[in-house]
């Protein structure tokens, strides 16, 4: 087994076919089926099943693709390093973020890394915690955040803040009075509210608080997209649960168009995790954008420029 099998393997499962894969490598489909037949032979089973509509990878096929992209990615981080000269770090860096901690600090990130670490290229993927969580364990990303401990496996997780949820919605929409400072779960029954989709952690947090309540969360829509879900808001058609950050998704400048209601008799918060890969195994620059992320995050908080939240990660470098 070689470098270029694995190399083949990856772009066959990623590309859903031989003939698109043999397109992106540029190199003939016969001679990349001979490889891959050699790496299954080596292997001691089929990687793929095949079909008239195609391929898709086998069990052990999709246990091989996981285990071989990280690989490939510590290969390609192992070559920079050592291109580079000893005392600069630099390398391409996949963080997957929520949308709402992207729009408080994900802009910030970008130019505190380009500032500190110029050799550093930041790959910014943002998504909902179960999208996030999909591509950590399909070694897709190389750091991420996420609201649940224990979500991938072999990772190690920090817990650094606690975000307070709110009920959001827009000010000109006049849901409850101005007198009005915090609203209960069962006065959400009252609000046509819209959601992430179930598989999501926020959604399950909400879900959770009905059914404390024997009630049914029932939204009128189920939106994944925190930019279009923020603007069906505008369009007046109700309200959401977010953290204080979702108010940032069009620019800190509009944000003061939201209401940020808390709730009342219990605890709407969440866990923010920072999963990275094991000490042993991360490299330089993710290991950099790791501690840059913290300390940026540490610093929004302690300033005030981050509201709803606690600071509780461990102390990191200025």
């Amino acid at each position: 087994m070689d470098v270029k099998q694995l190399k083949y393997f990856v772009a066959i499962v990623d590309c859903g076919g031989f003939s698109q894969a043999s397109r992106q490598l540029n190199i003939a489909q016969p001679a990349l089926s001979q490889q891959i037949s050699r790496l299954e032979y080596e292997v001691g089973a089929p990687l793929f099943l095949r079909s008239s509509r195609g391929v898709t990878p086998t069990p052990k096929g999709l246990t091989l693709h996981r285990h071989a992209k990280f690989i490939l990615r510590q290969i390609e981080q192992a070559l920079l390093l050592t291109r580079e000269a000893e005392t600069q770090i630099s390398g391409r860096v996949t963080l997957g973020l929520p949308p709402t901690t992207s729009a408080q600090i994900g802009v910030q990130l970008v130019e505190r890394l380009n500032r500190r670490f110029p050799g550093i290229v930041l790959n910014l993927v943002e998504g909902l915690s179960g999208n996030l969580r999909a591509l950590a364990m399909a070694g897709d990303l190389d750091l991420t955040v996420l609201f649940t401990p224990s979500a991938v496996p072999n990772w190690d997780a920090t817990e650094f803040l606690r975000e307070e949820l709110f009920l959001v919605y827009p000010v000109e929409r006049n849901l409850f009075p101005a007198s009005q400072s915090a609203v209960t779960i069962r006065d959400l029954l009252e609000v046509p509210l819209i959601l992430p989709s179930p598989q999501h952690g926020l959604r399950r947090r909400v879900d959770l608080e009905f059914e404390r309540l024997n009630l049914t969360c029932a939204p009128m829509a189920e939106i994944d997209s925190l930019s279009i879900l923020m603007q069906s808001l505008l369009r007046g058609m109700g309200a959401t649960v977010k953290p204080m950050a979702a108010v940032n998704v069009h620019g800190p400048a509009l944000s003061s168009q939201w209401r940020c209601l808390p709730f009342d008799k219990v605890s709407m918060t969440r866990i923010n995790f920072l999963y990275a890969p094991r000490p042993e195994t991360i490299s330089p620059p993710v290991q950099a954008v790791h501690d840059e992320l913290l300390a940026l995050i540490r610093d929004e908080v302690r300033k005030g420029h981050w509201r709803g939240v606690t600071w509780i990660g461990p102390e990191v470098p200025e």
